[in-house]
């Protein structure tokens, strides 16, 4: 990839041919980046309210099946280590474009 230190960034994507108006379409359509964020988001957020409800009726004696429990909190601490993991990377990732020089 060519260097991008004396040229703007739109004038970069420009000379790469990147097509502005199938990004504005694409947004159009609900497939956006920030859609996707939300509902994975709310995945998680739907697992940790899950493994609270089970441990709740767990712990008053109305559930006896400790490995639905089990399952439950499991899948429910992978989303999350999964969610900090991109939480992290996305940091990183705005942090070297914070470094570059344009």
């Amino acid at each position: 990839m060519s260097s991008i230190n004396a040229v703007g960034l739109k004038a970069y994507l420009q000379t790469q041919n990147f097509d502005f108006q199938k990004t504005k379409k694409s947004e159009k359509e609900g497939n956006s980046f920030t859609d996707t964020l939300k509902n994975s988001l709310k995945k998680v957020n739907d697992l940790q309210e899950q493994k609270e409800s089970m441990i709740k009726a767990f712990a008053a004696g109305e559930e006896q099946n400790i490995h639905e429990l089990m399952i439950t909190l499991q899948k429910a601490n992978i989303a999350m280590q999964m969610t900090s993991a991109v939480r992290n990377k996305v940091l990183e990732a705005y942090k070297e474009i914070m470094h570059l020089t344009f």
